[in-house]
């Protein structure tokens, strides 16, 4: 089986209580927080697990915060390692108020990067990854990196042999689709449509998009998620809809990584992209009937997938 390396640069501390009421002014007595460790590769390798497979977590975990971070994921049996660049880890803050049922979301923007931070984390990964592995880069970029740092990884590993699965936004993002070269590239509905300057209103229009994307050899295989109506999955010898079963939601965090998880679980297991994607869209499905930062779970996805519905387009 190949080898999953996910990547997050800009990891967080998630932490997240309670208060009857959010107001400006007085001190806001708070329940007991709940720690999570947090960030995009850091979530897809905490879904791998409780999808029963293993990967290797590289992460920007400097400082106190980071040690807190390495613990919290080492705790739950994953293998994390350190990108070793001293540099702060960041935290964000969720408050639920108990009073509304509303949530507030603070958050931070993570430390300042510096060139040779990135030269550093790039030897590092380098020395981590090998031919025929699967390389993760998901999640949002800290201050001082710049949005092509995602696409220059990929140029560096694709003479290793090294396989990117790319699930990012905003200008990485753009970046991304005006390269060639990536393996695979996920996309949620509004990343999409930021990329084609349109609406995509329907799996028609997200299906031709993806095609066009493949064309241009953005990447060998391209996604789209349109949430409860499942995943695009486009490459070069054709385009399919995978689409999971009702269920009803109960938090959408978390469903992206899920699917990330899934997906690149099922290539490392040696499924075809389509059949991954199955995994994907099936690991998607579980998250969301989870509280907020509980992620996918490997029974309801098993049976989730069972039930999937795959159409040729």
């Amino acid at each position: 089986m190949s080898r999953i390396v996910t990547l997050t640069l800009n990891p967080a501390l998630d932490l997240s209580t309670e208060t009857e009421k959010v107001m400006p002014g007085p001190k806001l007595r708070c329940g007991a927080p709940r720690i999570d460790p947090g960030g995009g590769g850091v979530n897809v390798s905490r879904a791998i697990s409780k999808l029963g497979g293993e990967s290797l977590c590289a992460v920007a975990a400097g400082r106190s915060a980071g040690a807190t971070l390495l613990g919290l994921l080492e705790a739950e049996g994953l293998e994390a390692r350190d990108l070793g660049l001293d540099l702060p880890t960041r935290e964000s803050l969720s408050v639920i108020e108990t009073s509304t049922g509303a949530q507030y979301r603070f958050v931070m923007p993570g430390p300042d990067w510096q060139a040779d931070h990135i030269g550093h984390a790039i030897s590092r990964i380098e020395g981590w990854c090998a031919n025929g592995d699967f390389l993760v880069s998901s999640g949002s970029l800290p201050p001082g990196v710049p949005d092509t740092v995602f696409s220059d990884f990929n140029d560096w590993m694709l003479g290793r042999g090294v396989k990117m699965v790319l699930d990012t936004s905003g200008p990485a993002l753009a970046v991304a689709a005006a390269r060639r070269g990536l393996y695979a590239l996920r996309m949620d509905g509004a990343e999409a449509e930021m990329l084609a300057g349109r609406p995509l209103q329907d799996v028609t229009a997200s299906a031709e998009f993806a095609v066009r994307m493949v064309a241009e050899e953005v990447a060998e295989v391209v996604q789209i998620a349109r949430g409860a109506e499942g995943t695009v999955i486009a490459q070069s010898s054709g385009v399919w809809h995978c689409a999971p079963p009702e269920v009803e939601m109960v938090s959408a965090v978390g469903a992206g990584d899920s699917h990330v998880a899934g997906f690149v679980l099922g290539l490392a297991q040696g499924l075809d992209p389509v059949s991954a994607c199955i995994q994907g869209v099936a690991a998607a499905a579980s998250a969301v009937t989870t509280p907020d930062t509980a992620l996918c779970e490997r029974e309801a996805a098993a049976a989730l997938a069972k039930g999937g519905v795959v159409r040729r387009l």
